[in-house]
Parts: structure tokens; sequence; C-alpha cells
């Protein structure tokens, strides 16, 4: 077993959130990625009050940058990575944890739901849940 520290209570509803909103996540950064790519986004005015620019444009290192660069795809890139990566791993029983309460909204199950619907004891459930929180802050670095 390993040591965990000790997460804060606004950390652990931060990854509780994350992990509900993970699906809408990789949907967002798709959509910001399409926004830089086909330029529906809002672009910058380099070239404040000025003529037009000597140098040659390059859309496409303009948006190689862009995609790299973006720290809000960055942020949510290493969420989502943090819980595909932590959750892969997990056993069946865990994933089913994962699943029926964070991502199969259409039952909405309490922890004795999911308790009887895995079959585990409560306590054991919620234990799993704290072991893949804590996975998760420690995979992103949060604390």
């Amino acid at each position: 077993m390993t040591v965990m520290i000790k997460l804060r209570k606004g950390t652990i509803q931060h990854i509780e959130s994350e992990l509900y909103a993970y699906h809408d996540t990789k949907k967002e950064i798709i959509r910001l990625k399409n926004e830089i790519l086909h330029g529906t986004g809002r672009r910058s005015d380099d070239n404040a009050g000025g003529g037009r620019g000597n140098l040659p444009g390059d859309p496409t290192a303009q948006a190689a940058v862009m995609l790299i660069s973006h720290r809000k795809i960055e942020q949510l890139e290493r969420i989502v990575d943090a819980i595909e990566h932590v959750v892969e791993r997990l056993p069946a029983e865990k994933k089913k944890v994962v699943q029926l309460r964070y991502w199969d909204r259409s039952k909405a199950l309490t922890w004795d739901g999911i308790a009887s619907a895995i079959p585990a004891h409560r306590a054991t459930v919620i234990r799993w849940r704290d072991e893949i929180v804590y996975a998760i802050a420690e995979k992103i670095g949060w604390r």
C-alpha cells in the first residue's frame, strides 16, 4: 500500500467534478483545436496601427504554435490524460465504480446502489473512489 498525502476537500471536489465532466472536456478540447485550425476563433492583431507587415504569413506554422502553446488546451489535456491514465489501469470493478458514479448519468446511483451493482461493501466502494481520486491528483500534480 502506498502512502497517500492528505488532499484538501476542494481538491477532491475539483477532481470529482473533472471526472463528471470528462466527456465534455474531451469535446471542449476538440472544439478549441478546431477553432484554431479553421480560424473560427478570435484572431489578435499583432500589427496594431501599422501597415502591411514585411514578413510572409505562415498560417500552418501559426496554427501549430497556437495548438502547442494554448494554455487552456494544455490544461484540459493534462486533466484528460491523467484521468485516462488512471482509469485504464484500474481493475474491472474499480472501472465500474467510475462508470456508474461519474459517467453513467442516466442511473445516478447512490453509493449503496453502486455497491450493490458491483457487488461490494459500501465502505469498500468509497475507499476505491478515494484511491482513484488520489491517483488522479498525483498524476496531475495537485495537492
